[in-house]
């Protein structure tokens, strides 16, 4: 089989069907819209989009993929058009929310607009002494009614020394 030159109508009218409803329509759909046999759309399909059966199909696709891209190509200066835009028409229409969600949003994309979260953890490897003793007088403050009897040296401030000797006294 040797390789054609030139694309066909249908080939030309497939690869546009194909990349102008990407999403949309499938690869067999846009074949029987572009002409081929229904009962062979599926094959015809699978064989246009093969780079060894039908480069020059494959090729053209490519150039009508980046050619899309290029055309919708999300730029700052489009993003800021396009939401000048929507805000001038839903003002225009007595939109209210819908223009003030539209200029928010241009001002977020301008960096108007900063979002800070701050969410902190810890570790208790982090945390100084006395912090890990407020800690647990703080736990054990909030948990009294659940904490069953229990000798905690930091609730009754004693040194382990002084522990020892209390127990030894008892």
């Amino acid at each position: 089989m040797s390789l054609s030159k030139r694309l066909t109508e249908m080939q030309i009218k497939f690869a546009e069907l194909l990349v102008f409803n990407e999403g949309r329509k499938t690869a067999t759909e846009c074949a029987i819209e572009a002409g081929y046999e229904k009962d062979s759309a599926y094959v015809r399909a699978s064989e246009l989009k093969n780079p060894r059966r039908f480069p020059l199909v494959v090729k053209y696709i490519g150039e009508l993929r980046e050619e899309m891209q290029k055309k919708h190509e999300v730029t700052f200066e489009k993003h800021i058009t396009e939401l000048a835009k929507l805000r001038d028409s839903s003002r225009d229409k007595g939109a209210w929310s819908a223009a003030i969600n539209a200029e928010v949003a241009r001002g977020k994309a301008a960096g108007l607009y900063v979002e800070q979260k701050i969410i902190r953890t810890g570790k208790l490897e982090d945390m100084s002494e006395k912090e890990l003793e407020a800690k647990m007088k703080q736990l054990i403050e909030d948990n009294k009614g659940l904490i069953l009897e229990a000798d905690f040296d930091i609730v009754n401030e004693k040194q382990p020394e002084e522990k020892q000797e209390q127990i030894i006294q008892e």
